[in-house]
Parts: C-alpha cells; structure tokens; sequence
C-alpha cells in the first residue's frame, strides 16, 4: 500500500523576491509562520511560487533551502515539472538528494503532449526518483489535461501516489477516483472546490488560500475528515468570496499583494507577471479584513 503524503492543507508558498533574488530571510518567516500555524505540508517552487521565471539555480537553491529550513517539521513538497521531460528528471534528481520528501510534477506545458507522451513522461521522472511523486493536472496553464484513464495506468506505478487536481472538472475528477480505486491520493487544486474533492475521496488541498490563512483551511480539511460536512461545507462557502479575490488576477499576483499587505513578502513579481490592479486590490484587502485578517 501506498504511503500518504500528507492529510489536509499543504501551502502552495510563494517565493518573496526582491529585485536582487529570493529572500530568504522572509521566505524562513513564512515558512515557520505557516508552521506554527499548523499547515500540513509546504509545497515550494511552485506555480504560486514563480517556478517559471526562477532562474535553474534559484530553482534548486529554494527546494535546498526549504527542505533545511522546515527540518522534518512537516513534509516538503518539490516542484520539478518542466515542459522537457529530460530537465523534469534532472530536477526531480535533484530534490531527491536535497531531501524533499515528495515532488510535484506539472504536466508538460506549451509542447503539450498526447495521453500516451503523459505516461511516459511521468514514468521517466517516477522510474528517475527516489521519493513519491504528485501528479499536478492544469490545464488552464499548460494547455494539457490527465484524463481518467490515464491516471489509472499511473497509479499502478509505485512512485506515483497522488494527483493534484485543478482541471476544475468534477465529474472527470469522480471518473479518477472510480478508476484508480484508491491507489492515488487526490487533492483539489482549486480552494473553491475542497470540500467538493473531499466528498469524493479526496485528503485535501494543495492551497493559494492557505498562504494568508493556514489554520483556517487545515481546520477546514480537519472539521471533514472528523465528519463534521455541514461545519466543512459552511467554511467553504464562506470563504468563497476571499477565494474569489485571490484568483481576480492571475496566480500569484493576488496572493503577493495580500502576503505584502499582511507584512510577510515584498509585492515583487518577475515579469510577465505585474502587480495587482487598485480596483482588484481594493476588493481583496475588503476580502481579507471581511475573513478576519489584520491588514
């Protein structure tokens, strides 16, 4: 049997940057914030993370750096996806050595690829690794959907132990629970649709939104798998309206304003992406204080 990632929450991180390079005296800030805050995993390198405009070393430097930082204190998940499949195996390599205690795979992007270059693909980076490997299917960014099926013939593979789905699709992400009959964990990819996931077997969340507000999505994902549906399912709803601020622009844009505004990060982005605009800022900051956050 496959062995769990992690349950509830994992913090999709941003990566605060100055115009000089990552800081990572603010990175270890939030890092230990979203600890102690009780977040179940952090996810580093990500697309919230600004993976495609880190540059090959800052990309290894912040998988590095957060798997010393984090010390065992939670699980640290890797991005190495690329879009060349030779460069996602060097990348997944190198988080295995640096001690990441999974990683998180992102389908192949602007070369897209059939259903039959997916299974390769990921079988080249899972057969290459040395920790569990979590599927991440976007196909609003990459323009290349996992279907179903050929989450099934993943699963069988014993490195590939989960997916994270942010199709936005549920009843394609029911078709992959029947399909890989619990031998891939799901998590949502969306934090609009986590107790939604969750319903249909999911153990929780890969979240933007638990980048300004950690103990409350954990405790919603906690509150579900208690059995407490309806509490789950009112915190869902509640929350929707933040939700809906983060992604008024495009990730990361929303969330490095509000981490800004909360005094964590820098609201510096590399281009193409650009800061938020007043008028979507303005309904977000509203957002924030309407969830109880002090900015």
């Amino acid at each position: 049997m496959k062995n769990t990632v992690f349950t509830g929450a994992a913090t999709a991180i941003v990566t605060p940057l100055t115009r000089d390079g990552v800081d990572y005296e603010a990175f270890a800030r939030l890092i230990d914030w979203q600890i102690a805050e009780g977040i179940a995993a952090i996810v580093v390198a990500g697309t919230t993370g600004e993976s495609a405009t880190l540059n090959d070393k800052e990309h290894r430097e912040v998988i590095s750096f957060a798997v010393k930082h984090v010390a065992g204190r939670v699980p640290v998940i890797a991005g190495a996806g690329s879009n060349d499949t030779a460069y996602g195996v060097d990348l997944a390599k190198h988080a295995c050595e640096a001690g990441a205690d999974a990683l998180l795979a992102v389908t192949p992007y602007y070369n897209k690829a059939t259903q039959k270059g997916l299974i390769a693909n990921y079988t080249a980076m899972a057969d290459a690794s040395t920790k569990p490997i979590i599927l991440y299917n976007v196909p609003s960014r990459t323009g290349c959907n996992i279907l179903p099926e050929t989450c099934r013939v993943l699963a069988e593979h014993p490195m590939i132990v989960g997916i994270k789905e942010a199709s936005g699709d549920i009843s394609q992400i029911a078709e992959t629970a029947r399909l890989v009959e619990g031998k891939m964990d799901i998590y949502s990819g969306n934090d609009d649709q986590i107790i939604p996931v969750m319903a249909l077997g999911g153990k929780g969340v890969i979240s933007v939104l638990s980048n300004v507000l950690p103990r409350r999505t954990q405790a919603m994902c906690e509150r579900f798998l208690a059995g407490d549906v309806a509490g789950s399912r009112d915190e869902q709803l509640k929350l929707l309206p933040l939700v809906h601020a983060l992604f008024s622009e495009v990730n990361p844009i929303p969330v490095k304003a509000a981490l800004a505004r909360m005094g964590f990060v820098e609201n510096t982005l590399r281009l193409p992406m650009t800061p938020m605009e007043e008028a979507h800022e303005a309904v977000l900051l509203q957002e924030m204080r309407a969830a109880g956050i002090d900015v």
